[in-house]
């Protein structure tokens, strides 16, 4: 596609080829404009091309975890079960792709190392990782918020002789565990997801746990046609549904009141009631459960015992019950992961009590004793949310580094999580303060996509050659977001919301928690406004609109 002898001139580069990039490529190519993405794996995917982890599954039900743009696409794919795993979902990637014919539009194992701003030519600079240029009008990421997978830099970790792996980072053939002695490092979602999995296979799995997670059940199942049929019968339905709830999912909130407005009888009834549904209903149980400490203590308090039920031996239950706020952590649905404590090749080890000293080369030594194995498995997770975008080096106007401008916790600003002042002509796809990964994350893909198209759209119509964030806007846009978590849990418990689970990152919670609905709401009156909060520059006048 690319030729490093010469320059390439694109109206706009699209950064990724999973949801967000395949979707941006495809409404910027219909719409006229050149355009190209660029992927830094062999196909596309995104991070489902990536993660190949054992049990992996997406916990959004799989008829609302797609495009619903496109009618044909609807109609013409098929999910087998309420939750989709990990090959299914990058099969329904490679159909998207290939439906839509987007393959010809993007450059594989290709990585984009810089991109500049130039104020003179007001346009990006672009340098890929084979030494070729590009310039572009427009610049557009689609990293995803999970992608910068995190392995903590234990004393030691060169030197383990057996296999490692990354849940992130999975190899694609499959991996043997039969009859070998397993480390995993790690009880978030991935973890959870993997434990059950690797713990049918192997001769003895040592978890690795530092904080427990509160886990409600999935209960997946496969689909029966008769529910696929009225599903993609009704599916406009489901789409105004999602696009203008509070999550992006089907389920609201089922009980429309605090959880101390019931007595504990009819509360326990109605967890119960829930946690047999399956699913991530469970935090919205009640409309109080991220809002009032008693009202989650209640919630908090159900799944705990039922660790208790579930868990045979007292003591490892008691390691195994969180004693957070629930669902200010990521809440997680699992198969049998409680269930997985009960098998005698399973070990929990409780590394807040005695910590991971070093890896070994014969595995993994904690203050209390030495594991000796011949696999580990670091489910560590990700440098969330700003972790993809620095990997690449992105500098705005006066060279400002987007690393500079974002050094501090406190001053990761940005203007509806879209766009930056100080850099023209540059969108993020659920960029750092929009409601990304609170929910369920094509639904915020898909607006995002839409409200940057049509941007683009306009600014052609109107010949207008940059739009940039004002910087008032940007700061009332993350006061408000950091009111609105403030006035919730979510900023009282360290998690990789927060930042905290990587060394030395600065803490703050970036991500809208308003509710997809009304985000959608904001940012469209900010274009029926005329782009209010943006400086428009017309192409041929030196006055900028604002």
């Amino acid at each position: 596609m690319t030729n490093k002898n010469q320059i390439i001139n694109l109206d706009a580069v699209v950064v990724g080829a999973g949801f967000s990039g395949l979707y941006m490529l495809y409404r910027l190519r219909e719409a006229g404009f050149s355009v190209s993405a660029f992927e830094a794996a062999p196909d596309v995917g995104g991070v489902w091309y990536a993660n190949r982890y054992p049990g992996a599954r997406c916990d959004s039900e799989s008829i609302i975890y797609n495009y619903t743009f496109s009618d044909e696409l609807l109609q013409e794919w098929t999910w087998t079960s309420r939750f989709p795993e990990q090959a299914e979902i990058l099969k329904y990637l490679n159909f998207v792709a290939d439906r839509l014919d987007l393959r010809r539009d993007i450059q594989f194992n290709t990585r984009i190392t810089a991109a500049h701003y130039d104020d003179v030519n007001k346009n990006w600079s672009i340098q890929l990782d084979d030494g070729t240029n590009l310039t572009a009008k427009y610049f557009i990421t689609g990293v995803g918020c999970l992608s910068a997978s995190n392995t903590p830099n234990f004393k030691g970790l060169a030197s383990f002789e057996g296999e490692a792996y990354h849940t992130g980072h999975w190899p694609h053939e499959k991996v043997d565990f039969s009859g070998k002695r397993v480390g995993l490092i790690g009880t978030g979602s991935s973890g959870i997801q993997s434990i059950p999995v690797i713990a049918e296979e192997a001769g003895h799995l040592n978890v690795f746990q530092r904080t427990p997670a509160y886990s409600t059940p999935a209960r997946n199942y496969r689909y029966d046609p008769e529910f696929i049929r009225q599903t993609k019968e009704s599916y406009e339905e489901i789409r105004q549904q999602i696009r203008w709830s509070s999550m992006g999912y089907l389920h609201t909130v089922i009980n429309d009141k605090s959880a101390l407005e019931d007595t504990p009888k009819e509360r326990q009834e109605q967890y119960q009631k829930v946690w047999e549904r399956g699913g991530l209903g469970f935090s919205q149980t009640y409309n109080d459960l991220l809002l009032n400490e008693e009202s989650n203590e209640t919630a908090s308090e159900f799944i705990r015992s039922k660790i208790s039920d579930v868990v045979k031996d007292p003591e490892v239950a008691e390691k195994l019950k969180p004693s957070y706020y629930y669902s200010a952590k990521r809440p997680v649905i699992d198969t049998n992961y409680y269930e997985t404590f009960n098998r005698d090749n399973v070990t929990l080890v409780d590394v807040k009590d005695t910590p991971i000293v070093e890896i070994t080369p014969k595995g993994i030594r904690t203050s209390e004793a030495e594991y000796e194995l011949d696999v580990i498995v670091f489910a560590t997770g990700y440098d969330a949310m700003t972790g993809p975008l620095f990997k690449i080096d992105i500098r705005g106007k006066d060279g400002v580094s987007l690393k500079e401008k974002w050094a501090d916790g406190t001053q990761t600003r940005t203007y509806l999580g879209i766009a930056n002042a100080g850099f023209p002509n540059m969108f993020m796809i659920t960029g750092p303060e929009s409601p990304s990964v609170l929910s369920n994350v094509p639904v915020s893909i898909e607006q995002h996509v839409e409200w940057i198209g049509d941007c683009i759209e306009y600014l052609r119509e109107h010949e207008v050659e940059t739009i940039e964030a004002n910087r008032e806007a940007e700061d009332a846009w993350s006061k408000h977001c950091q009111e609105l978590a403030e006035a919730s849990l979510l900023t009282k418990v360290d998690s990789w919301y927060t930042g905290a689970n990587i060394k030395d990152k600065p803490r703050g919670f970036l991500i809208y928690v308003g509710g997809v609905g009304k985000y959608r709401k904001i940012c469209d009156d900010v274009t029926a406004k005329g782009y209010e909060g943006f400086t428009l520059t017309p192409s041929h006048s030196k006055e900028p609109v604002t």
